[in-house]
């Protein structure tokens, strides 16, 4: 079997515990801390942006670091830091604490989170990267599936401080070994080339190192601005509302039903991201992500209501968007871009959207206490995802462009981008 496959059960594996501790983990940690020292939603909420703001950073440099440690190496570090930082949580007494063990935190999210997943799969896929991609990252919906829910019922049965223990004690012993054994090979080593193809000539795979002045033209285009707004409007609002959604819906459902909602949300993350998965080969990545931000407006709207019904369905619609607003950012920057810029732009990419993003659950917390309520956080959520749909169509190919129609694939972006002297248009 081609290895390829089994460096996508690892990411996989990874995705699910970094997605479930450092991204749905976070709204249960809210409520938690809250409870236990007193802190205002608003001032934990605070400390989570920051905790997005030093992550964004970090992802930026993310295809770099993994390029100079090795995968395995990237991935082994970024497991311990988040094991540390889980553990820490189980023994705060100052809020300050909790922006150390959050800066902990931004360490493995970075290591751990989709551009490193972009990067590990990189090397060992061309044509099926809109599936592997897509089979790597359904680990993301299982870590608010598998990992978020059995959190909580750990710290129903043990305690928070036990259930925070255990949880770090399985992540160790479950990507540690997956690092050492599965992400120390590389196609090169194995004698492969992407898709189990002849060895390619080296650099080939994304892996190598870029050209700056290609990555320079590249930043320039329509093209990347397009993707890069866009995600960054969507993912804003939509981690606003995973972060607070516990916190949302408990007072109608209480703690028990509310994690199951969000469990429910995160299933229905898994039926949107597989088709998805193998539509993206086929179809204008474009206009599927442009489909998907609607369907995610119409799912936050209905979350706005004060009606059970309407809360259920709000959950199931929102949640068959969350897995292809994190998925879709790489397969457009695959299609519309070079190979050898894929793991600088995604990394880059992935980092302004967690910049952007990482003001959302401070500015619903605010939101929140000001008005006593979620409605008019939601309601600015659903205009951000109605925008995000309008800026991913305009990165869509002009018609009649002569240069773009006559370059291929990846290289459409740029040479639409760019004169006859290679000067930005």
């Amino acid at each position: 079997m081609f290895h390829g496959w089994y460096v996508v059960g690892a990411a996989f594996l990874v995705a699910t515990w970094s997605w479930g501790l450092s991204f749905y983990a976070l709204g249960i940690y809210l409520v938690a801390l809250g409870r236990a020292h007193g802190w205002s939603i608003s001032s934990i909420s605070l400390a989570i942006t920051v905790y997005y703001l030093v992550g964004a950073g970090l992802t930026a440099s993310a295809g770099d670091l993994m390029r100079r440690l090795g995968h395995h190496r990237a991935i082994a570090l970024g497991t311990l830091a988040m094991a540390a930082s889980v553990v820490s949580l189980a023994s705060l007494r100052e809020l300050w604490q909790l922006y150390v063990a959050l800066l902990a935190m931004a360490v493995g999210w970075a290591c751990l989170g989709a551009a490193a997943i972009n990067v590990l799969l990189a090397p060992w896929f061309v044509r099926r990267r809109g599936v592997a991609v897509s089979l790597a990252l359904t680990g993301a919906s299982a870590g608010g599936v598998v990992v978020a829910p059995a959190l909580l019922f750990l710290i129903a049965r043990v305690g928070f401080s036990r259930a925070l223990w255990i949880t770090a004690g399985a992540l160790v012993a479950t990507l540690l070994p997956v690092a050492l054994l599965v992400l120390r090979h590389t196609p090169a080593s194995l004698g492969v080339g992407p898709d189990g193809d002849p060895a390619a000539r080296p650099g080939a795979d994304g892996t190598g190192a870029d050209p700056v002045p290609r990555r320079a033209a590249a930043l320039r285009t329509r093209h990347y601005w397009s993707t890069s707004v866009a995600f960054a409007l969507a993912l804003a609002a939509q981690v606003g509302v995973i972060t607070h959604l516990v916190s949302h819906l408990a007072p109608t459902f209480g703690d028990a039903g509310a994690a199951w909602l969000l469990g429910l949300t995160t299933t229905a993350a898994i039926a949107g991201r597989l088709p998805m998965g193998a539509l993206a080969d086929r179809m204008d990545r474009r206009r599927i992500a442009g489909l998907n931000f609607l369907v995610q407006m119409v799912g936050i709207a209905l979350l706005a209501l004060p009606w059970a019904p309407a809360l259920y369905a709000g959950c199931v619609l929102f949640g068959l968007g969350v897995g292809n607003a994190i998925t879709l950012p790489g397969l457009l920057v695959e299609r519309e871009f070079p190979r050898e810029l894929f793991a600088s732009l995604v990394s880059l990419i992935t980092a302004t959207n967690q910049l952007a993003f990482a003001f959302a659950p401070a500015l619903l917390g605010a939101l929140r206490d000001w008005t006593g309520d979620y409605r008019a956080a939601l309601v600015l959520c659903a205009g951000a995802e109605l925008a995000a749909a309008a800026v991913v169509m305009l990165g869509r190919p002009r018609r009649g462009s002569a240069a773009t129609a006559r370059a291929p694939g990846p290289e459409r972006a740029l040479r639409g981008a760019t004169g006859s002297r290679g000067a930005p248009v």
